[in-house]
């Protein structure tokens, strides 16, 4: 187990809708408070998605993110800014022609999934290697483009955290370790519970941390009323955790969470219960290699 546990805070995400939580963030001033909260009640890391202010859909304006990151940077907050680049790689069938994209398709140049992340060098972004089922639609993500992505990434010196799904997502993650594409040592998200993915069981959890490179870094999250117990099971493996409102928005059995600060507390709880100790962001830096990050300067403007 480890010695000191990273909690990340993944505070709103693109899945829930404002609709099934009223407080859910939407706002560039709602996300960062949405931080704040979660760096207050214990997490080292702050995953971030933004949203349309006024529709609160899902959103990769470059102009929103620069607002919340430029925000949490003013705050003089120590957390670790971990930006999505997941948006970008949704195609919908068109029902009958399958081959012309319907309502809802995002896909996106990979150079422009990175774009914010060129702009703004946050500590750490994701890297998402799944293309698996999302409902009717499917989620793409090709070896070729998960290396367009990933050598602006490293350009940037930003640190990628490589979400995996499913099997297949760590034998692609090991070649591209292999072939130089990504460095080592690695940091990895299991994402337990997505519909076609990993499922969110013990056994399954051990299964894929036993896939993972000796040396890598890695986390796990439960969605939906798997949140916490996943949280107990990561810990117990050797892991990191994750909770938040992108996974899920329930504190308990049908009580809707007050907030993230809320989650993130339950996850602490859990945490020390079972004797282990929670990661501040220094230690984060340090567990990840990113100790000379600390002060990453705000982008110049012209």
């Amino acid at each position: 187990m480890q010695s000191k546990v990273i909690i990340t805070a993944a505070v709103t995400g693109n899945i829930v809708k404002p609709e099934q939580h009223p407080d859910l963030p939407i706002t560039p001033e709602q996300i960062l408070q949405a931080v704040l909260d979660s760096e207050k009640a214990g997490a080292a890391i702050a995953h971030i998605h933004v949203r349309d202010p006024k529709t609160g859909s899902p959103s990769m304006d470059l102009g929103l993110y620069r607002e919340v990151v430029e925000g949490i940077r003013a705050e003089d907050s120590d957390i670790l800014i971990n930006l999505t680049t997941g948006p970008g790689g949704r195609f919908v069938p068109t029902p009958g022609n399958p081959r012309v994209p319907d309502v809802g398709t995002t896909l996106l140049p990979p150079e422009k999934r990175v774009e914010h992340i060129a702009e703004l060098k946050p500590d750490i972004c994701t890297l998402d290697l799944n293309t698996m089922y999302s409902g009717n639609s499917v989620v793409i993500n090709t070896p070729d483009n998960v290396r367009v992505m990933a050598g602006i990434i490293r350009e940037a010196g930003v640190l990628p955290e490589l979400e995996c799904f499913d099997t297949g997502d760590l034998h692609l993650a090991r070649d591209l370790l292999e072939d130089g594409t990504l460095d080592s040592p690695p940091m990895f998200q299991l994402v337990m519970g997505a519909k076609y993915g990993f499922n969110a069981a013990p056994d399954t959890l051990l299964y894929a941390r036993n896939l993972l490179p000796k040396a890598a870094n890695w986390a796990a999250f439960g969605i939906g009323r798997m949140e916490f117990p996943v949280v107990a099971a990561a810990y117990i493996a050797g892991g990191h955790v994750r909770v938040g409102m992108e996974d899920n928005i329930y504190i308990s059995r049908g009580r809707l969470t007050k907030g993230n600060g809320e989650l993130v507390a339950k996850a602490k709880q859990l945490v020390t219960m079972l004797g282990g100790s929670v990661a501040t962001p220094d230690d984060a830096r340090q567990i990840l290699g990113l100790a000379n990050t600390a002060s990453h300067p705000a982008p110049q403007l012209a």
